[in-house]
């Protein structure tokens, strides 16, 4: 459970309904299920017209993993599962296979399978992982950005009831007591604004940069796999390997290879 996101999101609402609740002696003018509507109801439809509802789905879901449950990538075991297969690929070691199912990530046991099957000369090799790395922080990026793109709607949304509110005011005007029920009328209607605006900043926009931070960590992540199965293919030393891909962390992150084999002894 990753704490901290929750704490953000927790501070998030806090931040919101304090304002609903110190901004107005009757916060029960903030709740109108008609604006709510409008809103969320609208901003799901035009989602599924304009994107496939699967691929945003997934998007939730992967948003989720990363946040809520804190799916982080795990370096030290990436670095600890090449080292790993290094040695065991290195030494001829009958047991590489089961080694390399062992491993969480689908990348390695992906790229170690080719390497496997021996039939790529090493810069082919390299350039079919380099491939299918761009290719899936492509796709991941593409569809963060689908999600990004979902912030527009709902304060289109919110002004679409804003309108539709002050319309049905506006036919009112000329009625008997009509001049009393302006405030609250115009009140009501600027709810659905309200509604987008904070849907759309507190909830979809910060998911979306959530998922185009990750899409980017994935890239990383990938791109030091491909460098470790390069140098498994080469059969350099274990210690060498987790040397090399430490030079994709940052100072603070590296890890000191003697750390790793004690952690898997």
């Amino acid at each position: 459970m990753n704490v901290k996101s929750i704490i953000a999101f927790l501070m998030a609402g806090t931040v919101f309904f304090l304002g609903v609740f110190t901004s107005t002696k009757n916060p029960m003018a903030f709740i109108d299920y008609h604006a709510a509507l409008i809103v969320f109801g609208g901003t799901v439809a035009v989602a599924a017209i304009s994107f496939q509802v699967d691929r945003i789905l997934l998007m939730i879901k992967v948003f989720y993993i990363r946040v809520v449950k804190g799916g982080k990538i795990n370096y030290v075991g990436i670095i600890g599962d090449l080292m790993a297969i290094s040695e065991a690929y290195r030494t001829n070691d009958p047991q590489l296979k089961s080694i390399i199912e062992k491993s969480n990530d689908y990348f390695i046991r992906e790229g170690m399978e080719i390497l496997l099957d021996d039939f790529l000369e090493p810069d082919e090799l390299q350039h079919i992982l380099r491939l299918r790395a761009q290719t899936m922080a492509y796709r991941y990026r593409e569809d963060a950005k689908k999600f990004k793109a979902l912030g527009k709607f709902p304060p289109a949304m919110g002004l679409m009831g804003a309108v539709l509110g002050m319309i049905a005011l506006l036919q009112t005007l000329g009625q008997p007591g009509a001049e009393e029920n302006i405030g609250p009328a115009m009140a009501v209607a600027l709810v659905a604004t309200l509604y987008g605006i904070a849907f759309a900043n507190l909830v979809v926009i910060p998911i979306a940069e959530n998922l185009m931070d990750g899409a980017s960590e994935v890239m990383a992540k990938n791109n030091m796999i491909v460098e470790g199965i390069m140098l498994i293919s080469q059969k350099k030393n274990k210690i060498l390997v987790a040397e090399e891909l430490n030079s994709y962390l940052l100072p603070n992150e590296r890890l000191n290879w003697k750390d790793i084999e004690g952690a898997r002894t």
